[in-house]
């Protein structure tokens, strides 16, 4: 058995955007355990080395946001291969966005200070980079609920029915954020990258590039 993690982070400024998702792996299911919201860094520090210390459950942690830049800013290589990906499957690529670009620095700032912090707490924390809406894309979300997730409860209702679909057990129902549901989508798809199922993946290239990013 495992314990998956599924962040949606904000920037440093804003953390009550920021939501945490705790799951157990139990066979081809995700059993939810917790979910917080408004976390700051040490509230997520806290949260997973209570789950990763003292045991010897493993623990996977898959972030919403860049864990690192490319050098002279722009594009890291995986940003734009994960772009086409999206345009290739009919979803539109400006999801995903350059992680100097200035609305993304802070957050991208943020989760480089976050997975180092994880790695400091939970030496044996596997970490990953991952895109919420870009993994329920590329696994046939419906394309109309993604594109309104943010401003539409009911789109949030259908995603989530969609992601009991793919084996979250014990979710909530009711009302969610757009932040939890990103958050579940984070779990899910850092348990698809622990277990080699990933809809799409970009490999690591230390130094700059330390984990893998995948969706």
């Amino acid at each position: 058995m495992s314990y998956i993690f599924g962040i949606d982070l904000s920037g440093p400024t804003n953390v009550r955007d920021t939501a945490v998702a705790c799951f157990r792996a139990v066979d081809q299911e995700l059993v939810h355990e917790f979910t917080r919201t408004g976390t700051d860094d040490e509230a997520i520090r806290e949260l997973v080395a209570l789950v990763g210390l003292g045991s010897d459950e493993t623990v996977t942690v898959g972030i919403d946001a860049p864990l690192s830049y490319q050098l002279g800013g722009g594009d890291r290589p995986a940003d734009g291969a994960l772009r086409r990906r999206l345009r290739e499957s009919g979803f539109p690529g400006a999801t995903v966005m350059p992680p100097t670009l200035t609305r993304m620095a802070f957050l991208t700032l943020r989760g480089i200070a976050l997975a180092r912090v994880i790695s400091l707490e939970v030496p044996l924390a596997r970490i990953v980079e991952v895109h919420p809406i870009a993994a329920m894309a590329l696994r046939g979300a419906p394309v109309a609920a993604l594109r309104a997730c943010k401003r539409s409860d009911a789109a949030r209702q259908a995603l989530g029915r969609w992601l009991r679909g793919r084996g979250l057990r014990k979710v909530p129902r009711g009302p969610a954020s757009d932040h939890v549901i990103a958050a579940y989508a984070a779990a899910l798809a850092a348990w698809d990258w622990q277990g080699g199922r990933s809809a799409w993946i970009a490999r690591a290239a230390t130094p700059h590039h330390p984990y893998d990013f995948a969706c």
